[in-house]
């Protein structure tokens, strides 16, 4: 029998008859070191090295290490004495060192132990092993800025066996009880040397695991090589799978990260024992992740079985059970009462359990709750024991406000609503004193149900629903008096929101509340085009009653008075007629013909103003509706075809429907006859006319160019968010009309533009440039189009963009590209023109924008000690087009130290009045302008805080 393999039999037997957690020889076995911060006044840490000894082999080397030597980083070494050492089974032990220590100053520290005495016959390391030290490090961001910051704890303790050809998984079960992201990744286990306990290094010799023994060594399916890593998100460390059995030490590290900053890492040291057991692994049901409102009771199903039909023990680690990893009580709690429970019962093959938790308000955070589910069986002293593990999550977000209500309010207009809802009670402790919880009120037109995802928080704009107003978190009333319209059916919805970080940010959004305001004043109908004519044009006005008035109540004498304004969008409403109405049925006066206009020319719009008489006889104005204007007819020749377009502006949608489309050969004399029905969508409506028709009975005809073609449209519309006006709303436009074009004619090119780089490289780059140019080129003809032969191109520049947007020619080119040079910024907005050898200029092309790049980096560490170097706080690198930066400096405790208008700030480090600042942390706030497109874009606003060193090191701030 080959030698080795003898060797490994018989220990392997030997291990079988010992217990079904195996060690081999001496001492130290696992370990990691973590940290809390205890005091909100000083820098003062508790440091916690928990380590695992191996006691069948290793007990009296586990009986003298009744202290370690921490090293803390910033140059001290402290004794700490043992203060726990409980068996955790009959081979292992779990040791614990703790002490508090206080830090001068802010910083990185690094944490370290060093112990003598892995293990023995570790066999990916070099031999004998029980030379090699054990040494572990943590590494700390000391900053007040972080508060009462905790390294993440490590609840399942690293006890775990594994078998040959079987893939083995061991979790963490890291829990950070303030929230921040964790990340995993692997490491080697490291080592010191004698006389430099702080310093340590990788493990020489070490041998990865995987392949390291046996470079032939194939995965549990057998369809590829073996692999050893960890799952950077989730912390399952899987080794698939072990080829030879014996006794391995591996490392990994897990990072804590906050606001995307990496803030501290700790490691874990950690020990395999693999076998050759025939024992199969247990096998566990799939879990889910779950995501809950606070308040609920979440019950977790597990089951697992064993394919040997052997007991099998089931356990669950997570910060929601809040216990250590020997299973003793967590104190002080790491999760806020109440805690989760496991319920087991576990059957001859199988177990089940029920994990419970109760969740409560204090439980919401943005991150989520990690929880491991670990089942091993329980196979007799003579196989190893084996174990397979789960890890989900689960989420717990704020709960939806409960009880929205919706009242119109009995005011002068009759335009309020006001809301109501039960007092929201789930406020995690940590905001009832910020000042920043609120509650957020949403409005959409319309009831239309709401589709969201079962753990979606907060309310998207793409809903339809737009913040219309904030209240307090305490507060449980809101009156909505914005932009409200009649016999509009309005939806609310509220939404709980903390601040971000570690709580959850916004709560599920509550249930909708629809309520209509009611009808005091009439809605306006139709606004239709009976003729046209520059000047004998003629529109038909019709309106409906106020439905929601009872003329027995009184009021009356009623009167509607008829306002109009010119164009689309006009707003110079003149009176032009009052009609004094009873509300009698049959009695015709919610119409009128409005005579004598220009609707060749433009349309109209038109508002009804409602009156009712006071009881002291006086004539008193109620309601108005809401303007409706008569639709407007655009035609546009060309080439054998006329395009149209139409707009409307009316308080009812014209979308969604089917417009008609008439035209007529001999002018607004002749017929008009249907030649298209147009579903519309989005103005402006749009149809070309070619001829052709697909309506039945309508004769096709090439559109002549000799021949003067007139239109008129029918605009079809409804209220879709009132039930106070059912069916369809029919307008006519004005008669428009034009001939096709007997040639082709300059296209529109397709202009594009150099776009600008915002890297730091080539900002750099423009340090020092006082002038700017932008490289601009077109496409002509566009691919697919037959245009007329462009003999030259125009193009436009405008230095702004929006409402100051206005262009003017730059240059005429024969090219097709264009450098525009001198310039003071690269902000500016382009289009270019094709002109035809006959002078006629096509229309304009896209429009493209050039903005600048708003970068300002600002370090946050400087060192005032007037030796040259980085005396002064000022931005990191130069901030191209800039036009303003406004910095005010503050101390930790708010007070106001340094402000100035300088746009490289240049802070010494010394107050207002010239003192200088002791070292410490500063907050600082800069605000920046920057010469872009949009001169009313708001300033860009940066937060944050720089350190202030000096050689003495004094603290303060």
């Amino acid at each position: 029998m080959h030698a080795r393999y003898t060797y490994w039999l018989g220990l392997v037997l030997l291990l079988g008859l010992l217990a079904p957690t195996f060690t081999y020889a001496t001492h130290v076995r696992a370990g990691e070191i973590t940290t809390r911060r205890v005091d909100p006044n000083r820098l003062e840490y508790e440091i916690t090295l928990t380590t695992y000894f191996d006691e069948l082999n290793g007990r009296i080397a586990s009986d003298q290490t009744n202290s370690v030597d921490f090293c803390l980083g910033d140059g001290s070494i402290v004794n700490v004495p043992r203060s726990v050492r409980r068996n955790i089974n009959s081979n292992t032990s779990i040791n614990i060192y703790r002490f508090r220590y206080t830090y001068q100053g802010p910083g990185v520290y690094q944490i370290s132990v060093a112990i003598e005495k892995r293990n023995d016959r570790t066999i990916n390391l070099r031999q004998p092993s029980q030379d090699i030290t054990f040494w572990i490090r943590t590494t700390i961001q000391v900053n007040a800025g972080l508060g009462l910051n905790s390294t993440p704890v490590l609840l399942n303790p690293p006890l775990d066996s594994a078998r040959t050809g079987q893939r083995f998984c061991h979790n963490p079960a890291a829990f950070d009880s303030d929230g921040d992201s964790l990340a995993y990744r692997m490491a080697i286990p490291q080592e010191s040397t004698t006389g430099a306990p702080c310093r340590g290094f990788a493990v020489n010799g070490y041998r990865d695991p995987a392949r390291g023994i046996d470079p032939n060594a194939q995965n549990e399916a057998r369809n590829g090589q073996a692999t050893l890593g960890i799952n950077p998100t989730t912390g399952d460390l899987c080794w698939d799978s072990p080829a030879v059995a014996g006794q391995y030490n591996i490392a990994f590290i897990i990072e804590e990260w906050r606001d995307g900053v990496l803030i501290g890492e700790i490691t874990r040291d950690m020990q395999i024992i693999v076998t050759d057991s025939r024992n199969n692994r247990p096998l566990l049901d799939p879990i889910p992740d779950l995501c809950r409102e606070a308040g609920s009771l979440i019950e977790v199903p597990i089951r697992a079985t064993d394919p040997d039909g052997q007991r099998l023990e089931l356990t669950a680690f997570g910060g929601i059970f809040n216990r250590n990893p020997d299973g003793t009580q967590y104190n002080p709690p790491i999760v806020p009462l109440p805690f989760a429970t496991l319920i087991s019962q576990p059957q001859s093959g199988t177990v089940t359990g029920l994990i419970r938790w109760q969740t409560a308000c204090a439980h919401i955070r943005q991150e989520e709750y990690d929880v491991l589910a670990r089942v091993v069986d329980v196979p007799g002293r003579t196989a190893t024991q084996l174990a397979a593990l789960q890890s989900f999550r689960i989420r717990i977000i704020a709960p939806r406000p409960q009880g929205l209500r919706a009242t119109p309010q009995a005011t002068a207009t009759g335009r309020a609503i006001r809301l109501s809802w039960n007092p929201y009670t789930c406020i995690p402790p940590s905001t009832t004193t910020t000042g920043t919880s609120e509650m957020l009120v949403y409005r959409r037109e319309g009831c239309a149900p709401l589709q969201s995802g079962t753990c979606t928080t907060g309310l998207s704009t793409s809903t339809g629903y737009a913040l219309i107003g904030t209240v307090p978190i305490g507060t449980n009333t809101f009156t909505d008096t914005t932009g409200l319209r009649r016999g509009i059916q309005y939806s609310y919805r509220i939404v709980a929101r903390f601040p971000p970080v570690p709580l959850g940010g916004e709560s599920v959004v509550s249930d909708g509340v629809c309520v209509d305001l009611p009808l005091l004043a009439p809605l306006i109908t139709q606004v239709t085009v009976d003729s046209t004519d520059n000047q004998r044009g003629q529109i038909t006005v019709r309106w409906t009653r106020p439905i929601g008035l009872n003329p027995a109540d009184g009021g009356a004498p009623f009167q509607y008075r008829v306002f109009r304004a010119t164009g689309l969008t006009g707003t110079d409403f003149t009176q032009i007629t009052a009609i004094t109405s009873s509300l009698q049925p049959g009695v015709a006066d919610t119409v009128f013909v409005d005579r004598g206009l220009n609707t060749q020319a433009n349309a109209y719009r038109y508002r009804i103003d409602f009156f009712q008489t006071s009881p002291q006889g006086a004539l008193t104005r109620v309601d108005a509706t809401e303007p409706a204007a008569s639709p407007r007819l655009t035609l546009n020749p060309a080439l054998r075809q006329i395009e149209l377009t139409w707009a409307t502006n009316t308080p009812w949608s014209n979308d969604n429907q089917t417009h008609v489309v008439f035209r007529s050969r001999r002018g607004t004399a002749g017929p008009l006859v249907e030649v298209a029905r147009v579903p519309v969508q989005g103005q402006p409506y749009r149809y070309t006319d070619t001829g052709n028709s697909t309506l039945a009975g309508v004769q096709s005809l090439s559109l002549s160019v000799d021949s003067n073609y007139c239109y008129r449209v029918l605009t079809v519309g409804r209220y879709t968010s009132t039930t106070a006006v059912r069916g369809l709303l029919l307008n006519y436009s004005q008669i428009a009309c034009a001939s096709p074009l007997d040639t082709t004619r300059p296209c529109a090119p397709r202009l594009s533009l150099d776009s600008l780089a915002c890297d730091p490289a080539t900002q750099q780059a423009l340090c020092n440039q006082t002038s700017f140019s932008n490289n601009l080129r077109w496409q002509y003809p566009p691919a697919g189009q037959s245009c007329e032969p462009a003999d030259r191109y125009n193009l436009y520049y405008s230095r702004f963009s929006g409402p100051a947007q206005s262009f003017s020619l730059v240059t005429t080119t024969p090219t097709t590209s264009f450098r525009h040079q001198s310039l003071t910024t690269v902000a500016g907005c382009y289009y270019v023109t094709a002109v035809s050898r006959r002078g006629i200029e096509g229309p304009a092309s896209n429009t493209v924008c050039q903005d600048v790049c708003p970068q300002f980096v600002l370090p946050n560490v400087f060192t005032p000690n007037n030796d040259g170097r980085n005396d002064l706080w000022q931005p990191g690198s130069c901030s191209v087009f800039v036009v303003s930066v406004e910095t005010v400096i503050y101390n930790r405790w708010g007070g106001r130290v340094f402000s100035t208008s300088d746009p490289q700030i240049r802070w010494d480090g010394r107050n207002s009045a010239g003192q200088e600042q002791p070292s410490g942390l500063y907050y600082y706030e800069v605000v920046v302008r920057f010469g872009g497109l949009d001169p009313s874009a708001p300033p860009v606003v940066l937060k944050g805080w720089v350190q202030l060193f000096r050689e003495n090191g004094a603290s303060g701030g």
